[in-house]
């Protein structure tokens, strides 16, 4: 019994280093381009926003997307991040990966609000949570090369609340 959880315990250490290490700017600067982004806002705001997009464009590519307060760093199209373990599926398997500064926090003009509240009946150049997830997915699909036209929304913890103001 000892010997098989052993043998077990190895394979799982073997698996989470193997996406561990996909997980690494290595990887990602290998796999994927980086492009910096401000995109415009229906109030002219612009968020600021980084895409990582696979070097094997073959064929179109869904788009995964987290909006967050907590920073999309490292800044420069030459500096790749660690990617959280959660988007290793999502990496492996040629996604458009894009991560998002919200309204008024680190690299992106406006005004931060703390859980901006919901608007319902927005007017036009109103803004809030939604119409800027809209917003945003709009430009990507428009202007992003090689996406499918499909946008997944993704988040835990404060980008979590994010993800649900997706309209």
């Amino acid at each position: 019994m000892i010997k098989q959880t052993l043998a077990l315990f190895a394979a799982m250490l073997a698996f989470s280093a193997s996406r561990a290490q996909e997980q690494e700017p290595t990887w990602l600067r290998e796999n994927y381009v980086k492009q910096e982004i401000r995109i415009p806002m229906r109030d002219g705001t612009r968020l600021f926003t980084v895409v990582f997009s696979p070097k094997n464009a073959k064929g179109k590519h869904p788009i995964l997307l987290e909006r967050s307060p907590y920073s999309c760093a490292p800044y420069g199209e030459g500096e790749f991040p660690k990617m959280r373990a959660s988007f290793a599926h999502y990496l492996r398997q040629g996604y458009i990966i894009v991560k998002q500064d919200v309204r008024g926090r680190w690299m992106s003009e406006g005004t931060f609000v703390d859980v901006r509240p919901y608007n319902p009946a927005p007017d036009k150049n109103d803004t809030d949570e939604t119409t800027d997830t809209y917003d945003t997915i709009d430009w990507l699909v428009k202007n992003v090369a090689n996406n499918n036209g499909n946008v997944g929304v993704s988040g835990i913890s404060y980008p979590g609340f994010y993800s649900t103001m997706a309209s």
